[in-house]
């Protein structure tokens, strides 16, 4: 005759016990109608303890280990290849940034030149309307005295 322990003895909380009697219910299961015996005993709170029942939930327990692994190391891999994919993205970013800013730096150079060209051309025009306007009085004053 196998043993038995209540599973509330295991040292557990409420929902690890919940999810042992989970996990038994699926060993059980898969092990056909030839566990009614642990069926019987896991619908009372208990854990088989003979060898046969431990090693299929310990089975059970390491499938479950390795499928929780293979989908940690596959979210890894999508998390680092995001990750990567950011990182070139804010690069690009930084990039196209530091160019547009480049190229702002550049027309506002272009806009200083101009200014100063402009500055230059006012000062020149009012040159111009200086000797216009004297040019104009001389010609007033020699008209005047002939």
């Amino acid at each position: 005759m196998s043993s038995s322990v209540p599973d509330s003895q295991l040292g557990l909380t409420q929902s690890e016990i919940q999810l042992l009697r989970h996990h038994q219910h699926i060993v059980q299961s898969q092990a056909g109608s030839s566990s009614s015996r642990a069926a019987s005993q896991s619908s009372q709170g208990r854990l088989l303890l003979d060898p046969s029942s431990l090693q299929a939930l310990s089975a059970h327990f390491d499938r479950l280990m390795y499928t929780i692994q293979q989908r940690w190391h596959y979210l890894s891999q999508q998390t680092q290849t995001a990750t990567h994919v950011q990182y070139d993205r804010a690069g690009n970013a930084i990039q196209n940034a530091d160019a547009e800013i480049a190229r702002f730096r550049a027309i506002l150079r272009e806009i200083d030149e101009l200014q100063v060209e402009f500055d230059k051309v006012r000062r020149i025009g009012e040159i111009v309307k200086g000797f216009k306007s004297r040019v104009t009085n001389l010609e007033q004053q020699f008209n005047a005295r002939r």
